[in-house]
């Protein structure tokens, strides 16, 4: 990563207040603001677009594998509500009421939506009559509410954006795979777009979403070696069907209830951007997701007109494949624009002066590592294509090495305390499925479960209490 220099203001190094530049690196980097209510979150253009890119990369995903888009109402009738138990008891907690409209006092109190299921299962039990309407492949984008004690940017917030799919299937084991599926295109999502790894596994039942049968996620390691819940898939098995009535003709001739599932990524994964490969400089993007890939700063304190024709006549070239900005700001020094772009997480920035007008040439500095090198402008675009997917590869390379340097295998329950307390890595080992033992690392480590990761053999024996193991277990301290 690029070391931070004299023009680094503002933001606190991560290493002596990691919390602390966190929050500095959002308010810099311009990506959001707090409003009026207390944490609510107001998106500045930064940190939509941003999210805007999020959104084209995983709305894309999702119709190629068969999914549409549509939206479900805010409001949710509290009677409605109340028909799952399970979920009502996950959420009531977090719930935000609306109780009078305009003048009127409402007779029946209305939810303003935590998640969707209650509303969804609502539809699709008018929607759903036969095994012909299903699957049913339904995803939405939109906002909602939870009523969160202790909030922070982007992370958890009272309202915060997402996406989440809704679908209904004929039998269990379709259901099953549309679950699996869903949270395989979050993988590799994250992995290609936002050159973050993940960590796919099952949730354990004090871990899963309020309601399902079972639930799935992809866990990622922060810069700080913590956790973060990057998406997650739900399956239902007949549950919500059977609490709000979808059920369905079967080609047999006999009524069945539906098996559905849900799954959904939001802003937060934002804040993990900002976390995996964010430094001591402020922000850095990956290319691929990043609103701006290069930015041009024309050289000289007032830099001449034929420095910024030139600058101009390239800005057209390569936006024709690019996302390029020329930054021509006469009010502004060119080490000022530097340190301005470096926080924004830009990843190439260009250089243009005279001498490299003479040269035939510009400078480009790649965000991602500080490195500089001249690059002839003869085929610039195609060249700076390449170095953008370098710098895409270069940050997943650095993330998945963090990744694989703090998983440790730890040989006992005392090493792995140690490691879950002290160097704040994360644990892989053996469970014996008991709730007594997760609840007991959670309370002398502050770490939780993560997930259980997909694939992988359960070890001999349980970390905690050595009796034999039903799960490899992935620990760590999150977010």
């Amino acid at each position: 990563m690029a070391e931070a220099g004299p023009f680094v203001k503002e933001i606190t190094p991560p290493d002596q207040d990691y919390s602390q530049w966190y929050q500095d690196v959002v308010r810099k980097a311009d990506l959001a603001d707090y409003g009026p209510v207390a944490g609510f979150m107001v998106m500045k253009p930064a940190g939509y677009a941003l999210w805007e890119n999020i959104q084209a990369g995983l709305d894309r995903r999702f119709k190629a594998t068969g999914h549409v888009n549509a939206y479900f109402p805010l409001l949710i009738p509290e009677s409605l509500l109340m028909q799952e138990a399970a979920h009502v008891a996950g959420f009531t907690p977090e719930v935000a009421w609306v109780t009078q409209g305009g003048q009127e006092q409402l007779s029946e109190r209305l939810a303003i939506r935590p998640t969707s299921e209650v509303m969804v299962g609502a539809m699709y039990a008018k929607w759903v009559q036969s095994y012909r309407d299903l699957p049913l492949l339904i995803n939405q984008w939109n906002n909602v509410v939870r009523w969160e004690k202790v909030t922070r940017p982007f992370l958890r917030g009272k309202e915060f954006l997402w996406q989440e799919g809704h679908t209904a299937h004929s039998s269990a084991e379709e259901a099953m795979a549309e679950t699996l599926r869903m949270l395989e295109v979050y993988r590799e999502f994250l992995e290609t777009e936002l050159a973050m790894p993940t960590r796919k596994g099952q949730k354990s039942d004090s871990e899963k979403f309020a309601g399902a049968e079972l639930t799935y996620s992809v866990e990622a390691m922060m810069g700080d070696r913590r956790a973060l819940q990057a998406g997650t898939s739900h399956y239902f098995g007949t549950r919500f069907a059977t609490a709000y009535g979808i059920r369905f003709l079967d080609r047999d001739g006999v009524e069945k209830h539906a098996f559905t599932t849900s799954w959904g990524m939001s802003t937060r994964v934002i804040g993990a951007l900002i976390m995996v490969h964010g430094d001591g400089r402020g922000l850095v993007l990956p290319p691929r997701l990043a609103p701006i890939q290069a930015v041009i700063v024309p050289i000289g304190a007032n830099a001449s007109p034929e420095v910024l024709g030139a600058a101009q006549r390239l800005h057209g070239e390569l936006s024709e494949t690019l996302r390029v900005h020329l930054d021509q700001r006469p009010e502004y020094t060119p080490g000022w624009k530097f340190n301005e772009w470096e926080m924004r997480g830009v990843p190439l920035r260009l250089e243009l002066g005279p001498r490299d007008m003479a040269a035939g040439q510009v400078v480009v500095v790649r965000r991602d590592t500080g490195e500089k090198r001249p690059l002839p402008l003869a085929g610039l675009a195609g060249q700076l294509g390449e170095l953008l997917e370098a710098v895409q590869a270069d940050m997943l390379s650095r993330a998945e090495e963090r990744l694989r340097q703090h998983t440790h295998a730890a040989s006992d329950y005392g090493e792995a305390r140690q490691i879950l307390t002290d160097r704040l890595g994360w644990v892989e080992a053996g469970w014996c499925g008991s709730v007594a033992c997760e609840d007991q690392v959670k309370e002398e480590t502050g770490a939780t479960l993560r997930n259980l990761p997909l694939d992988q053999p359960a070890p001999a024996l349980c970390l905690v209490c050595g009796q034999p193991a039903r799960h490899m277990a992935l620990w760590g301290r999150a977010y």
